[in-house]
């Protein structure tokens, strides 16, 4: 069964924010809120919680996982950010934005586009989301937290842990934090290609 945790989405309680962060190290997989919908997230390496997620989401081996990182500089640590992207990206963080950028060695081969070596990796704003990234001091490998039949993200903490009890470790409930999800910016190439318009703001994309 999947621990159950209610934090306030303005100020988490450090105790709770420090047993999910223990969770995660020890290879757990947990819901969490962000500032664009749910995600289910685990560990940079964790290959069983991938496979998790895959199950879960019944997702094939193409998909797409993100990295969500805690600031601008822990991202350039996962991706190459050419100086041509650089303002735009920097000036877009923490946002409700997923980049796809060249992968750093630090990726692990199996999260990369197999053709490309591109990686998503965002910053939320989302306070709880901050918390649990600055007590893990290492991103977190996601995906948005869209059940199969299911057109929308799950939006309610209780209803999470009532569907998923058996598959998560834990879930963390900050309330309702929406269900648009991040907006997908392609930079990898020559120019900006928005691959999913979501929450953010695109004027300084088009």
């Amino acid at each position: 069964m999947a621990r159950y945790y209610d934090v306030h989405p303005e100020n988490p309680q450090t105790r709770v924010i420090g047993q999910v962060a223990d969770l995660i190290r020890a290879g757990g997989l947990v819901a969490y809120p962000t500032d664009s919908c749910y995600a289910l997230g685990t560990r940079l390496g964790n290959q069983d919680g991938l496979d998790r997620i895959r199950q879960i989401r019944h997702l094939d081996d193409r998909h797409h996982f993100t990295l969500v990182c805690h600031d601008f500089a822990q991202l350039g640590q996962f991706v190459q950010i050419s100086n041509s992207v650089f303002r735009l990206v920097k000036a877009s963080t923490p946002g409700s934005y997923t980049f796809i950028l060249p992968a750093t060695r630090e990726v692990p081969r199996r999260m990369l586009h197999p053709k490309k070596r591109t990686v998503g990796v965002r910053v939320p704003r989302h306070t709880v989301t901050q918390a649990l990234l600055a007590e893990l001091a290492e991103p977190l490998v996601s995906s948005t937290l869209v059940l199969p039949g299911d057109e929308e993200p799950m939006t309610q903490g209780w209803e999470i842990k009532e569907r998923l009890d058996h598959q998560l470790d834990a879930v963390l409930d900050a309330g309702d934090c929406g269900k648009e999800p991040t907006t997908v910016i392609d930079l990898s190439g020559p120019e900006p290609e928005i691959l999913r318009r979501g929450a953010g703001d695109l004027s300084r994309f088009d």
